[in-house]
């Protein structure tokens, strides 16, 4: 039988202060430990990258609409206040659903900046996956598209990035024509994908008077979904009890069908009539909005009517992210 090697003592002392540096997976942990890094430092390491943060936009302005953009919203922009201003070179940043071939980012002949909110990340942290594409995006040679890459554990977020106090204004659009400033010399390529997602958008309008409530318009109806901040189980214990009062719905014709959980918040989503356009949600859409405020603020039980509305609501979520 082969004997046991005898354990060893690492030959390097600890660190004990200061960050661990990055090395090889297989590599010998610089903390000392006579561990590999993958078994030391390395597993809080990538734990921390792919951790899924719930609320990766909370604290940011408009976190409902940056809910709604990545999740619900075909063709938008946003002009984004940096926290420290604009570098040199870089006259604006804004923020787009999508880019042309699911570009994460792209740097303008001018020197703008695009940044895409619906791609795919590589971690569990939306927020800091953005803000380093955004960070790359800002010094790529201009002209050019900024490529997916792997966010450093300990990188910046959007919160730290971004101006607080900055108001954040969707502006929907009917198409991505916003993608090409000079549409006659585009390339085939930028083109042809226009055409594409033109093809594919679902047309949607931000109403007017009701923070972040998207109407959108499908084939057989239309639909109103509305991004609310509020905590998941105190609204929907206040959504059963007007489902349950039968005041629920947004006027004749209109259901509260169901809603969908996205990133931390509540979507509650409304069966429109196909008739039943945008301006037309306005005012409903602002009394629903006040017998919705009374009903959070109620701290009765809920009623067995209520509690079986609740359940109903319950069954009837969907989650995207």
């Amino acid at each position: 039988m082969a004997k046991k090697r005898p354990q060893t003592k690492a030959s390097t002392a600890q660190l004990k202060d200061g960050p661990v540096p990055v090395v090889g997976a297989r590599e010998p942990c610089p903390c000392g430990s006579g561990r590999r890094y993958k078994a030391c430092h390395g597993r809080s390491a990538a734990h921390a990258v792919t951790e899924l943060v719930q609320r990766p936009f909370e604290g940011l302005a408009g976190e409902c609409d940056w809910v709604a953009l990545r999740e619900l919203v075909p063709a938008a922009t946003v002009e984004l206040a940096l926290r420290d201003g604009l570098p040199e070179g870089v006259p604006s940043v804004t923020l787009a659903t999508v880019l042309p071939m699911a570009w994460p980012a792209l740097r303008r002949d001018d020197g703008s900046v695009l940044l895409a909110l619906q791609n795919d990340t590589p971690s569990g942290d939306l927020s800091r996956d953005l803000a380093d594409t955004l960070r790359r995006a800002l010094t790529a040679e201009p002209g050019t598209p900024v490529a997916s890459e792997r966010a450093p554990a300990g990188g910046p977020r959007l919160q730290d990035l971004l101006d607080p106090g900055a108001d954040f204004r969707p502006v929907v659009h009917p198409g991505f024509e916003f993608w090409v400033p000079d549409a006659e010399n585009a390339t085939a390529e930028v083109t042809a994908s226009l055409e594409r997602a033109n093809e594919a958008a679902i047309p949607t309008v931000l109403l007017a008077h009701s923070d972040a409530a998207y109407w959108c318009e499908t084939p057989t109806k239309n639909h109103l979904r509305w991004v609310m901040p509020y905590p998941e189980e105190k609204l929907l214990d206040a959504l059963a009890r007007l489902h349950a009062a039968g005041t629920s719905g947004l006027g004749e014709g209109t259901r509260l069908v169901g809603s969908f959980r996205a990133h931390g918040l509540i979507v509650p989503v409304w069966d429109l009539p196909s008739t039943m356009g945008a301006e037309d949600c306005e005012k409903p859409a602002t009394e629903f909005a006040e017998r919705l405020a009374a009903a959070l603020a109620a701290d009765t039980p809920l009623s067995g009517d209520e509690r079986r509305a609740r359940g109903g609501l319950t069954n009837r979520q969907v989650t995207l992210s």
